[in-house]
């Protein structure tokens, strides 16, 4: 029998949280209940004024990185783009309906005033990541690099802070490559790219 829907029901008013919309099982759950962000303030504390317009709450930025990561979205400004309507990534960031979420220049003025000239995103990041891995919400199976570029250990925690490393370094260079192209599209300088040849042995340091 065919049946059509014919009652519309887009105007229909609910009251509803945003708590009720995200399933107990989305990893992003998982993800704020296993990870600790709040590391992150100690870290950048130094990197902001107590003069001067608010800023991005510094653990909302990373989150915004852990979200593209995690859900191999392709850009950053198509990550934002998608958290405009994505009730779970709005509920990971802790913001309500209407909450308005960061322009992509935002953003990227953000990073550049933050990570700059300095180790802290990749401080953070790889222990974000780290984490997300030892709690198996990550595996080094499914990282974004080719796995094969790290040198084989038989030591597998080694191995996997290897992955680690190169991942987050990775990660980090196609964010800046995104950024600076949006520069360049605005007629700004670009940030001088980050060095990424540290030694592979060099551990980044955490606490």
């Amino acid at each position: 029998m065919l049946t059509k829907h014919n009652s519309i029901q887009r105007d229909q008013i609910e009251m509803i949280a945003l708590e009720q919309l995200v399933p107990t099982n989305h990893l992003v759950r998982k993800i704020e209940s296993a990870i600790d962000f709040s590391f992150i303030y100690d870290l950048v504390k130094d990197m902001y004024s107590e003069l001067g317009r608010p800023s991005i709450d510094p653990v909302i930025l990373i989150k915004l990185t852990f979200i593209q990561y995690t859900f191999g979205i392709r850009s950053m400004r198509k990550t934002i783009e998608e958290i405009e309507t994505n009730m779970a990534y709005r509920w990971f960031l802790g913001y309500g309906f209407h909450d308005k979420v960061p322009h992509f220049s935002t953003f990227g003025k953000n990073y550049e005033r933050r990570f700059k000239d300095t180790d802290l995103f990749e401080q953070i990041f790889y222990r974000i990541l780290k984490q997300a891995m030892e709690k198996k919400l990550i595996s080094t199976e499914h990282v974004f690099i080719d796995s094969t570029h790290v040198k084989a250990s038989a030591n597998k925690r080694k191995f996997e802070k290897k992955v680690v490393r190169k991942e987050t370094r990775s990660y980090q260079e196609r964010l800046q490559e995104e950024i600076n192209q949006d520069r360049e599209d605005h007629g700004k300088k670009p940030i001088p790219q980050e060095k990424f040849d540290k030694e592979e042995s060099k551990e980044i340091k955490v606490s």
